[in-house]
């Protein structure tokens, strides 16, 4: 079956930070790349208060390289991992044109309009079958497959909006982290504090990302905010002990 997200129309471009990066990215993506950055994050943090040098947090004596030191490592991961999603995202939307690509094909190549009518209910029956009447799915799928015996099969290759959409979950991934990475630099010389607040403002992240996904979804955005970060909670004090 065709992924939802090829059923989701592009936004106009806009001029603001957050437009630019609705252009290129819709709102799942860049919800789930801020969740996945922040997680990389904090699972660095809590792994450095809690295993790398306990002691030394406690008793205050971290240095302020190894302050340093965390929040590079934390940036190197976050942007390696960003870029791999970034590389994923590119190849997902190769295979999904390659997807609508067979569909085209199979329809073009049915021997009659029911076998073509079977194909495209083959892809979309199980996206519109709980809101839509067997009757109503007809009408549409004689729709579809007017216009698509219409349509020519195109070259299948990567698009320039395949890459840009890779790039913006570099920039999601950044923008993400960039709140709980500040203190770890402003507040370098107190490593122990550097350390505490960047926790928090990673969970005050997470907790406002899932705020926006509740109200994306049309579910009860705080207990959308409290589900997810409870879960990164739990996720991270599990990733810690299996070695992050």
């Amino acid at each position: 079956m065709l992924k939802t997200r090829s059923f989701r129309p592009r936004p106009p471009r806009q001029h603001s930070p957050e437009g630019v990066l609705n252009s290129l990215l819709d709102p799942i993506d860049r919800l789930a790349e801020s969740v996945f950055s922040i997680l990389i994050l904090l699972t660095f943090t809590m792994a450095f208060r809690v295993i790398v040098q306990p002691d030394a947090v406690e008793a205050g004596s971290l240095t302020q390289g190894s302050v340093n030191d965390l929040a590079w490592a934390a940036i190197a991961a976050v942007l390696a991992w960003a870029f791999i999603d970034g590389m994923m995202y590119a190849l997902f939307s190769l295979f999904e044109r390659g997807e609508r690509h067979r569909l085209l094909m199979a329809i073009h190549s049915a021997e009659d309009e029911r076998e073509g009518l079977e194909a495209i209910a083959e892809e979309l029956d199980d996206f519109l079958e709980p809101m839509t009447t067997p009757e109503g799915r007809l009408s549409l799928y004689r729709g579809i497959h007017g216009q698509l015996m219409q349509a020519q099969p195109r070259p299948i290759g990567f698009a320039r909006y395949d890459f840009t959409g890779a790039l913006a979950h570099v920039l999601v991934a950044l923008i993400s982290v960039l709140p709980a990475l500040i203190p770890l630099v402003v507040l370098s010389r107190d490593p122990g504090l550097a350390i505490l607040v960047s926790n928090l403002i990673s969970f005050i992240v997470l907790f406002v990302v899932g705020y926006r996904w509740g109200m994306y979804t049309g579910t009860s955005p705080w207990r959308t905010a409290l589900l997810l970060t409870g879960m990164a909670v739990a996720i991270v004090l599990v990733a810690i002990p299996l070695g992050g």
